[in-house]
């Protein structure tokens, strides 16, 4: 029961997330309570899930992995190639996937923002109309709103978690013993 607790948990963060994103694509900012509810979600997240399987393994590796990416992203902040909410924001992601699923997260990191430095780069290859104009601003300015690809690595990561576990619970027959 801890470990479905554990996964509305961060299905609530999806909604949270997708309003990081359009956020930080309209102003470029992400906030810091958006990021403090993301660290609570997380948090009880893998609180839930060390009740449940009695290992530290997943908390520790979450936060070793946070504080790494800290440490990597804040010399980027001060040379400002990368804004501070992007970096609170990708120390505060490996506690809201788990340990687990950091590799999967990293891969999907890395496709969503390949493409929208591509998108904000090469705006010709979007349809005509406001979208265009926008992100050709977004080009002159000279930023890519980070978050939206950290968003959407998160979004991805964690709806694949959920599919895991119900395919899990399915085959295995545990929800059959539960009825």
């Amino acid at each position: 029961m801890l470990l479905v607790e554990a996964l509305l948990l961060k299905a609530l963060a999806i909604p949270l997330l997708a309003r990081i994103a359009w956020f930080d694509f309209t102003t470029q900012k992400i906030a810091n309570r958006d990021v403090l509810l993301l660290l609570c979600l997380g948090g009880g997240s893998l609180l839930l899930l060390w009740l449940q399987s009695g290992s530290w393994w997943d908390m520790g590796l979450s936060a070793v992995a946070g504080l790494l990416l800290f440490v990597a992203l804040f010399p980027f902040w001060t040379l400002r190639k990368i804004g501070a909410g992007d970096v609170k924001m990708m120390t505060v992601v490996p506690l809201l996937i788990g340990g687990n699923a950091l590799i999967l997260f990293s891969v999907l990191l890395m496709v969503f923002a390949i493409v929208t430095a591509v998108v904000v780069k090469i705006p010709f290859m979007l349809p005509q109309g406001a979208f265009r104009l926008y992100v050709q601003y977004l080009d002159r300015k000279g930023v890519v709103p980070f978050g939206v690809p950290i968003s959407l690595a998160t979004v991805c990561t964690i709806a694949f978690e959920i599919y895991k576990t119900v395919m899990i619970a399915t085959s295995s027959g545990i929800l059959n013993q539960l009825n």
